[in-house]
């Protein structure tokens, strides 16, 4: 005889965690690994918005080649307290490595920015001049 899910309600969670699709998973159901990603387009240029919290300026990692954007960041904490009883020692490791292809002949390298503020990172790719929109003229017709 099957079962049916509702006659054991511990196993369709352990079945649907085994069966489920995990190479496009974080590993974690609360997305938790991967930082949230915002990216924004504008006239005169891109913005990339990235939630990581809890971490300095000087954590990221920012570089671009051939047309691909690498964020990443790594950071170590190592904590110990010892007492005449005890000796507790608490550490925490987070990292994170994330990519993204930009356009070719677009981005003006030169003028690429970065901002760590208040948890957020912000990074400001410029558009080359050439390429912004411009304001639409008006043709007379005579």
């Amino acid at each position: 005889m099957l079962l049916k899910n509702t006659d054991f309600p511990v196993l369709p969670n352990v079945f649907n965690d085994f069966f489920r699709d995990w190479s496009s998973t974080n590993f974690s159901d609360t997305n938790t690994t991967l930082p949230a990603v915002n990216i924004k387009n504008n006239e005169n240029e891109f913005i990339v918005d990235v939630a990581a919290p809890g971490m300095n300026k000087d954590d990221f990692q920012i570089n671009i080649e051939n047309d691909i954007l690498t964020i990443s960041s790594e950071k170590k904490e190592d904590k110990e307290e010892t007492n005449d009883n005890y000796t507790r020692k608490e550490y925490s490791y987070m990292s994170f490595k994330r990519s993204f292809t930009l356009p070719k002949g677009i981005v003006d390298y030169e003028k690429i920015k970065a901002t760590y503020k208040n948890g957020e990172l912000k990074i400001s790719i410029p558009k080359l001049e050439a390429l912004k929109s411009k304001t639409p003229k008006l043709i007379k017709v005579e």
